[in-house]
This record gives structure tokens, C-alpha cells and sequence, in this order.
């Protein structure tokens, strides 16, 4: 009975061992799946070397070739609107809007002595640095200008500029709001991109490609209905004409005139020749051979 109770007491020893066992295990995998799954995702936006050169335009003319906290301000401006969208998707696409940045912006000569300033706020814009006043600013004007509307909510001035956002009666915000920079991935692109195409005068490209030219196509006569197709013609075939055959020569001493019943001249009558009486022998027969070598009556006798 005692041996029961300890055998008793040490499967169950065992199995609470298990349990507890298995329990540490799978805890620390939840923890690490809901850990994942609270990380933000990036969204990426892609950009081109065309796109780099429309934000400098932008922070240089917009900010009065100011300084780096004014091109900061701007550049900023133009990424909220990139990630808000309610704009363009591209700089260059936001930066060439019509009546929205100055005049100008992106065929105007950009003095050599800036660049190294506009690269390095370029750079860091680009890498996900913000002016930290601008927030979600997508407007600014001249700074000391004042306007009567009540939606327009101050939050910055840099660069001569002061920089608002567009809120209703409630404090919210009459645009869609941009992403915040840490949620913002930008992608070079060692290419022209699709959209910087939009804008081939005021951006030409360092190697112009020549577009082919479709040469037009002839317009396609109507073919008749039906075609006289010429049949060649087979010349009859000439019946056969029978040959005539002579007709058989009468004997001389006839008087029977083909050309009298004919009515075409017949030809000439072969007399036959008649044996001679002394070639004749008394058979009464002629032989062929004495017929043939004997001499004319009269003539000399062969020599040998």
C-alpha cells in the first residue's frame, strides 16, 4: 500500500515537471511574435537624381538662399507632401506644381557657391531628418505677411518664411497628415524615374535618346468587288485531214483520164517495159537473171 502512494506521488511529480516545462517555452514565443508584429513597416519612396536637384531648387529659391535651418524648413515642406498623399508622388512632381513654390523654381540658375549647403540638407532630409518645428506643416509664405484665415495654425519660422498648418474648428487637420520621418524609407534609383519625365524642358536629361518616329501608313485602297481574271485561250485542234492515196495506174494502152473525173491533173503513165522475143525462152518464160545481164541487141559483149 505504501509502494502505491510513492509510485502514485512520483508520476504525478513527473507530469506537474511537464507542464511547468512547457509552459516556460511557448511564453517567450508569444512575447516575441507580438513584439514583431507592434514594429512599424516603412513605406519607401523612390528618387532619382532628378528628384535630388528639384528639392535643392526648392530649399534655395523658396528660402532666400538663407541658411541651413531655412533649407531644412523647406525641404521639410516638400517631404510632408510627398507622404501625405494628397500630392504628386514624386519631389519633382511636387516641386513643379503649378502656383505652388516660386517662380521660377525649376529653371533658374542656382549659384555655385550654395551647393555644398543644399547637398548637405539634401542628405539629410533624405535620410529621414525633419526641421523639428515644422511638424506636419504643408504651407508657409513670406515671413511679417498676415491673412485673415482661421485655419491657418503658426507652428515655425526659419529661412523668412513662416511655416503653418491648415486645421479646422476642431484642431484637425484639414489635409491628410504626413507620415512621421521614422516611418519614411527613401530609395535611390540610379535611373530616370517615370514620373521626373513629365518635365523633359525644364529638366533635359544629359543624354537625349532620340525617340523613333512611326512613319504613317498609307491609306489602304478599296479592292473591286470581283477581279477579270484573263483565261487563257486554247487555239482549236485542226481536224485530221486525210491523206490522199494514189489512185492505181491504168495500163497504157487505156484510155481512162483521171483528170477527167478528178478534175486534177494526174500523174505521168510509166510505160511498162515488154520482154524481147529473144530473151524468151521456150518455157515461154523470162528468167530475171538473163533479164537483168543480158546485153541490148547490138552492143558489145562484156570483157572479162
Amino acid at each position: 500500500m505504501r509502494a502505491q502512494r510513492v509510485l502514485g506521488t512520483w508520476v504525478f511529480g513527473l507530469l506537474f515537471v511537464g507542464l511547468a516545462a512547457a509552459g516556460c517555452t511557448t511564453a517567450p514565443s508569444g512575447a516575441s511574435n507580438t513584439s514583431k508584429s507592434l514594429r512599424p513597416t516603412k513605406v519607401t519612396y523612390n528618387y532619382t537624381v532628378k528628384d535630388r536637384d528639384c528639392l535643392k531648387r526648392a530649399m534655395y529659391f523658396e528660402s532666400e538662399h538663407s541658411d541651413h535651418d531655412g533649407y531644412m524648413a523647406v525641404g521639410s515642406v516638400v517631404m510632408n507632401r510627398l507622404t501625405s498623399g494628397a500630392y504628386p508622388p514624386t519631389i519633382c512632381g511636387i516641386v513643379a506644381q503649378e502656383k505652388q513654390f516660386a517662380p521660377g523654381v525649376m529653371t533658374r540658375e542656382v549659384k555655385a557657391q550654395a551647393e555644398p549647403e543644399l547637398e548637405l540638407a539634401a542628405t539629410s532630409l533624405l535620410r529621414g531628418e525633419r526641421h523639428p518645428g515644422v511638424k506636419d506643416a504643408m504651407f508657409f509664405h513670406t515671413q511679417g505677411l498676415k491673412y485673415p484665415y482661421k485655419n491657418m495654425h503658426y507652428v515655425a519660422v526659419a529661412g523668412g518664411n513662416a511655416f503653418y498648418e491648415k486645421r479646422d474648428q476642431d484642431g484637425t487637420l484639414e489635409t491628410p497628415a504626413p507620415l512621421p520621418a521614422y516611418e519614411v524609407a527613401m530609395n535611390y534609383v540610379p535611373m530616370q524615374s517615370v514620373q521626373a519625365a513629365q518635365f523633359p524642358l525644364l529638366l533635359p536629361t544629359e543624354q537625349q535618346v532620340p525617340v523613333p518616329v512611326v512613319a504613317p501608313v498609307p491609306p489602304t485602297l478599296p479592292l473591286p468587288d470581283a477581279v477579270a481574271v484573263a483565261t487563257p485561250v486554247t487555239p482549236p485542234i485542226p481536224a485530221q485531214v486525210p491523206i490522199p492515196l494514189p489512185l492505181p495506174l491504168a495500163p497504157s494502152d487505156s484510155t481512162f483520164d483521171v483528170a477527167q473525173t478528178t478534175g486534177e491533173a494526174s500523174p505521168a503513165a510509166m510505160p511498162i517495159p515488154q520482154p524481147r522475143p529473144e530473151l524468151i525462152e521456150t518455157t515461154g518464160s523470162i528468167s530475171p537473171i538473163k533479164a537483168a545481164s543480158a546485153p541490148a541487141k547490138g552492143a558489145p559483149a562484156p570483157t572479162r
